[in-house]
């Protein structure tokens, strides 16, 4: 596909050819592309096979016709973070084309589903178990945060279990608004992440940080071990303040059997001043983190609570928005905002969020 634009300005083809990050050649000439396992509004996941190693892989092909060139950038700025970060925890991108008319990234196939649907298929569920997947989280978004990269949407549609026979061995996806943050950066501005999981400063228009991903994983930590999460409203304003207020509680009787550790945990990771907030690499350090005696006690209630929120998060789940910013109040901690489709990606942090290259949907404005 060929790209015709007015004199002077930049077209994707430029910008492929400006970019290292594509491989030479098609897919199908390394390739034997397969069954497709995942559709989209422009894409098709298949399963792919490479040809040299017999190595199973997952190829998604995004059409090009469909994007604008801030859909390229968005994607291309994905692929450069993804090809730089080598961990267990990260699902591996292992090659990428630029075809005539397709975009094929080609993954590390994993197969074992969303890390919430093969908890809630458990008859037993402990706090140990909860605890093994935390700690995995904060060392592989610790192992980011050292490479000065923030995630930014951090949530359990990103957590993706290698395969059936694993529960807690996973790989964190989806680095569409992950975002290199300089050193001496005084902060990112750009609002943006899932509503649910997003931390206060971001809502207030602050300047933030690697804080951010330690407030999202404390939610997760929240819900996986009592069920539901920490904050919640269907009005999305009213859900905004309680996150900004962040006022939360350990209900009885579904906090019973969980340890004081793991409250303190979640306690540290939900502290609503970013300052205050410990990194990953401090938390990794925490007791709960770190001992041995962590309850086996079964989580029952947590269970129950834990089928229930998964049943209605994949009911919402075409639904489900992720916030972007259209304009900023800064000083007085308001803004103006859109909400997309989940699979938006943002074009760089000072603009505004780009839609993304796959599955994008008109936004809707509060």
């Amino acid at each position: 596909m060929t790209t015709t634009t007015a004199p002077g300005k930049t077209t994707i083809d430029d910008l492929i050819a400006a970019s290292p990050v594509f491989d030479a050649g098609l897919a199908k000439d390394s390739y034997e592309l397969g069954r497709v396992i995942g559709r989209g509004s422009y894409s098709t996941v298949r399963v792919a096979i490479e040809k040299a190693t017999r190595t199973k892989y997952a190829a998604k092909c995004i059409r090009r016709a469909n994007l604008s060139l801030d859909d390229v950038h968005a994607l291309l700025v994905e692929v450069s973070v993804l090809k730089q970060m080598h961990h267990r925890n990260i699902i591996a991108l292992h090659q990428v084309f630029a075809e005539p008319e397709f975009f094929v990234l080609v993954t590390e196939f994993v197969e074992g589903g969303e890390l919430f649907d093969r908890i809630v298929e458990k008859t037993c569920y402990t706090e140990r178990e909860a605890r093994d997947v935390v700690k995995s989280l904060l060392e592989v978004t610790a192992y980011c945060h050292a490479a000065n990269i923030v995630h930014r949407d951090l949530k359990p549609e990103n957590i993706l279990l290698v395969n059936r026979d694993d529960h807690t061995s996973f790989k964190l996806a989806d680095f569409g608004f992950a975002k290199r943050i300089a050193v001496d950066s005084a902060g990112l501005v750009t609002a943006c992440g899932t509503p649910g999981y997003v931390a206060p400063e971001v809502l207030m228009g602050k300047p933030y940080g690697a804080s951010v991903d330690v407030w999202s994983i404390g939610v997760i930590t929240y819900i996986l071990l009592c069920g539901y999460p920490p904050f919640h409203d269907e009005n999305r304003p009213a859900l905004f303040a309680q996150i900004k207020e962040g006022v939360f509680h350990f209900h009885e009787p579904y906090w019973d059997d969980v340890s004081d550790a793991a409250k303190d945990l979640i306690t540290q990771m939900l502290t609503k001043d970013p300052k205050a907030r410990p990194t990953t690499a401090q938390l990794l350090r925490h007791p709960w983190i770190t001992g041995i005696d962590v309850g086996s006690v079964q989580l029952d209630n947590a269970l129950i609570q834990l089928r229930q929120f998964n049943a209605r998060r994949k009911l919402k789940a075409t639904s489900i928005a992720v916030l972007s910013t259209v304009a900023f109040g800064a000083r007085s901690g308001s803004f103006g905002d859109s909400f997309r489709k989940a699979a938006q990606r943002r074009r760089a942090d000072d603009d505004v969020t780009a839609p993304s290259p796959v599955d994008v949907q008109p936004s809707t404005t509060l």
